[in-house]
C-alpha cells in the first residue's frame, strides 16, 4: 500500500485507517472511471485508489510537518469523494472547477462515531481535520507544490510508465518545507535541475488528464449516471456506494445495461469541428488544465527562473481544446 514512499505509518492513524467512509475508498479510483473502459493507455494502469493516495497524502504530510491534525486532515481529504470521482463533478456541470463534490467531507467526519470516539482520544476536533485547505502542505492553490498534488504526480508519473521507482525516489528525496516568495510554507526542491524534471514529468500527467479519451469518458459516464438517477435505476446517494456496487446496479438493469456495456467497450476517440449527430458520445468538453510550477530552495519560482519551462507551460496552457471528441 505503501511502496511507493516506503514511509512508516504513525501509531495515531492506525485505528482511523479502518474507519468504514475511509474504507469504502478502496474501491474507489483515482482515474474517475476511464480505468474500465478499453482506451490501451487506461485499460493497462494498475489498480490506484482514493485510499492509497489519501494514506500518502497523510504519510507525506506527516513526513514533512509531524503534525497530527494537519496529517489527519490529508488522510481525510477526500472522504467525501462519490464512486468515479470527478464525472460526478462533470455530472453536476462543474467539470471546469471539479469542486461540487468537496462539500460534505465535514459532515460524514461529524456523523461517524468511530471517527469522533478517535479524535476525542487524540484531542482533536472535527474542525481540526475537516479541512485540509487549511494547511499549505496539505492543499495549497495551483500551481504551487502541495502533498496532493505531490502524491498523485508521482503516483501518476510511475503509474503511467514515465518513471522509475528510482527518480521518483529521488524526486521526494529532494524536497523540503521553506518559505516562498509570499512568506507561506511550501514543499520546495532543493535543486534546480530536479525541480525541472520532476515538473516536466508533471506536464505529461497533465496532457492525460486533458486527453481526448480521458474527459470523453468522464462525459460519457456522467451521462450514463445522470439518466441513470433521472430513471430512477439508482438514487443519487448510491453514487457514495463502492464502485463495483453501483457497477451491479447499472449492469443489472435492462434500462442501462446496454449504456455501460457500450462505456466498458470504448476504445478509439476522434475530433470533430462540428457536431456529429450519428455518434453516440460526442461532445465538446473544455478542459482544466492543470500543472505545478514548483519553488525552488533560494532561486524562486521554476518558471521564473527556467525559459524552457516557462515556454512548455505556455504550450500546454495554449493547446486547443474546442473541439468535438467523439467516442465509439
Amino acid at each position: 500500500m505503501t511502496k511507493l514512499l516506503k514511509e512508516e505509518i504513525p501509531s495515531f492513524l492506525t485505528d482511523l485507517l479502518t474507519v468504514p467512509p475511509l474504507e469504502r475508498l478502496k474501491d474507489v479510483g483515482m482515474n474517475c472511471g476511464v480505468e474500465y473502459t478499453s482506451f490501451p493507455f487506461f485499460k493497462k494502469l494498475k489498480p490506484y485508489s482514493r485510499y492509497y493516495h489519501s494514506l500518502n497524502v497523510a504519510l507525506i504530510i506527516y513526513h514533512f510537518t509531524h503534525d497530527e491534525k494537519q496529517t489527519i486532515a490529508g488522510l481525510f481529504h477526500d472522504i467525501a469523494t462519490p464512486c468515479f470521482a470527478h464525472v460526478v463533478d462533470f455530472m453536476n456541470k462543474d467539470y471546469l472547477k471539479q469542486e461540487s463534490t468537496e462539500k460534505d467531507t465535514e459532515e460524514i467526519i461529524r456523523s461517524s462515531e468511530q471517527i469522533q470516539n478517535i479524535l476525542t482520544k487524540l484531542a482533536l476536533k472535527t474542525k481540526d481535520v475537516s479541512n485540509y485547505h487549511l494547511y499549505p502542505i496539505a492543499d495549497n492553490d495551483s500551481p504551487r507544490l502541495s502533498s496532493d498534488r505531490l502524491e498523485y504526480t508521482l503516483s501518476n508519473i510511475y503509474n503511467y510508465g514515465f518513471a522509475t521507482l528510482a527518480q521518483v525516489g529521488s524526486f521526494y528525496d529532494d524536497l523540503l518545507v521553506a518559505k516562498n516568495e509570499f512568506g507561506n510554507d511550501e514543499l520546495c526542491f532543493r535543486n534546480l535541475d530536479t525541480a525541472l524534471s520532476f515538473s516536466l514529468f508533471s506536464l505529461k500527467c497533465s496532457r492525460v488528464y486533458i486527453s481526448d479519451e480521458d474527459r470523453g469518458s468522464m462525459q460519457a459516464l456522467a451521462l450514463i449516471l445522470r439518466k441513470a438517477i433521472d430513471l430512477k435505476v439508482i438514487s443519487y446517494q448510491d453514487i457514495y456506494l463502492k464502485e463495483k456496487e453501483l457497477i451491479s446496479k447499472l449492469r443489472e438493469n435492462d434500462l442501462t445495461k446496454k449504456d455501460f456495456t457500450d462505456y466498458l467497450n470504448l476504445k478509439t476517440a476522434k475530433r470533430s469541428r462540428s457536431y456529429l449527430p450519428l455518434e453516440k458520445y460526442c461532445f465538446n468538453i473544455k478542459a482544466k488544465k492543470r500543472y505545478i510550477d514548483p519553488y525552488v530552495f533560494k532561486k524562486g519560482r521554476l518558471s521564473s527562473i527556467s525559459l524552457d519551462y516557462k515556454k512548455e507551460v505556455s504550450s500546454f496552457l495554449n493547446e486547443d481544446t474546442d473541439y468535438y471528441v467523439c467516442l465509439s
